[in-house]
């Protein structure tokens, strides 16, 4: 169960987030790829914070999850500028893909047509 401060502060830092990796994603010139911060998720003692993405087209996403990851420490201290006067300390960063919409589109289309398996 979140505490009512784990859930502030997990709002904030999602929030944030994802105007970062738009503003990032905007800068790079990349025109073709969508990333949306669906979920954050921040431990009791505020040490670390799962994030979870929703890439779209999901055909690459494996390598932009890897890519987020490797550059975590530039992303938590861009967010730490942004938090200063929020949070003391900005927890580290995990990503992990949030692969709801590939299911939902799976069951859909076994629904569909029955021929086709739910991945």
């Amino acid at each position: 169960m979140e505490s009512q401060r784990q859930k502030k502060i997990s709002s904030l830092i999602q929030k944030e987030l994802a105007g970062l990796i738009n503003q990032d994603l905007r800068r790079g010139g990349v025109k073709n790829l969508i990333i949306s911060v669906t979920k954050t998720r921040v431990s009791p003692d505020l040490s670390l914070c799962k994030v979870y993405l929703s890439i779209f087209p999901s055909d690459n996403s494996v390598a932009q999850i890897n890519l987020l990851q490797k550059n975590s420490a530039k992303i938590k201290y861009d967010l730490s500028v942004l938090l200063k006067k929020d949070l003391r300390k900005v927890p580290e960063l995990a990503f992990f893909l949030d692969d709801s919409l590939d299911y939902i589109d799976s069951v859909e289309d076994s629904i569909n047509n029955p021929d086709i398996p739910i991945k």
